[in-house]
């Protein structure tokens, strides 16, 4: 495994990477010891930069090479989250019939929560059925930082932001 730190707008974040695709995002002070090396990854640099395009308000979709480890529940959480456009929300029950299991509202909160590619796999445009912020493996802050970023903010209804 290869890593690299990234300073951000809502703290230092460690990339990981298997050489081959981005496999975790930590936010700083979640950081895991599973050993590797920091190196000078292709992957980890092309995050890096797609990081600091999407920080600056260049980029709206990221293109990586991505092996985020998870059930076949989970992985099916993840990829709809990865359709989510930017600049707009989506509830933990509009996840749940868009992957065909209305009642599992909790379990998608749950998969959302373990998602090993935060930012990159946009789980931070996921929001309480009320419209309510709640919550984001970052925290609270660095989610309104995100969708403050992305203008997500603005008239936040529980199936999309309204510009």
């Amino acid at each position: 495994m290869n890593y690299q730190y990234f300073d951000s707008p809502i703290g230092a974040l460690r990339l990981v990477s298997n050489g081959e695709q981005l496999i975790k995002i930590e936010f700083e002070g979640q950081y895991t010891e599973d050993g590797g090396t920091e190196t000078g990854d292709p992957i980890l640099a092309a995050c890096a930069s797609q990081l600091s395009d999407y920080f600056g308000g260049a980029r709206h979709h990221f293109s990586l090479p991505l092996a985020a480890e998870g059930t076949p529940f989970q992985q099916s959480v993840w990829d709809v989250l990865t359709e989510i456009p930017y600049g707009e929300v989506r509830s933990y029950r509009d996840i749940a019939h868009r992957i065909g299991k209305p009642t599992a509202v909790r379990a998608v909160g749950t998969a959302n929560g373990r998602n090993p590619l935060p930012i990159v796999v946009p789980c931070h445009r996921v929001i309480g059925s009320d419209g309510s912020l709640t919550g984001f493996a970052g925290g609270l802050a660095a989610k309104t930082i995100l969708l403050t970023l992305e203008d997500a903010l603005v008239g936040t209804s529980p199936n999309h932001a309204t510009r």
